[in-house]
């Protein structure tokens, strides 16, 4: 199994602030997209209640988190606001909730979520800190955006990951007119293997 670790890094190693992603870059969207479409993605419970629309499409989502149950309320409960519910009407969204969430699976830690992957999965972890450092330990690729800038306001930061990674890959953008920072992809892999 390949576990590969996806993140936006500032220069200090800022990843966001109070639940949020600090910077919007299209690029790096484009990016997470097209790595993890069709692959397994990793979270913790506060990464995943920090997503707009819940699990996302077209990926396996693992959601790691001691607290299960209240974050299967926030899959499982559809209210409709402007009119009772028929049976037909409840029977259609509950089929539809489903098929939103069949993508989406709880562990407990990221040890448990990792005993039922496959070993030709390919894996992607997408945050936060905790779960990252966690996943620095027995990852084979780092996928990071790096940022240059030093953001004022930040609260979650990325691991240490300078010794046993070797840069594999580096592609530079300058600023633009959707990108207010400079940043550039950057792919590591272990010097040596685990």
């Amino acid at each position: 199994m390949m576990i590969s670790i996806i993140a936006a890094v500032a220069k200090n190693r800022a990843i966001g602030y109070k639940n949020k992603l600090i910077y919007w870059l299209p690029n790096d969207l484009k990016r997470f997209k097209a790595l993890t479409t069709g692959h397994t993605i990793i979270m913790g419970r506060n990464t995943y209640l920090s997503l707009p629309k819940g699990a996302l499409p077209n990926r396996r989502n693992i959601v790691l988190s001691r607290k299960i149950k209240n974050v299967e309320m926030r899959t499982e409960s559809v209210e409709f606001a402007t009119a009772k519910p028929s049976p037909d009407r409840t029977a259609a969204a509950n089929s539809k909730l489903s098929t939103l969430n069949s993508n989406l699976e709880f562990y407990s830690s990221l040890e448990e979520a990792l005993a039922h992957c496959t070993p030709d999965e390919e894996i992607y972890i997408i945050g936060g800190a905790s779960v990252y450092k966690q996943a620095l330990k027995i990852a084979d690729r780092l996928c990071l955006t790096e940022i240059d800038d030093t953001p004022a306001e930040a609260d979650t930061f990325f691991p240490s990951y300078d010794e046993g990674w070797k840069e594999e890959s580096r592609e530079d953008h300058p600023v633009d007119d959707r990108h207010d920072f400079p940043y550039s992809f950057v792919d590591y892999v272990r010097a040596e293997p685990q």
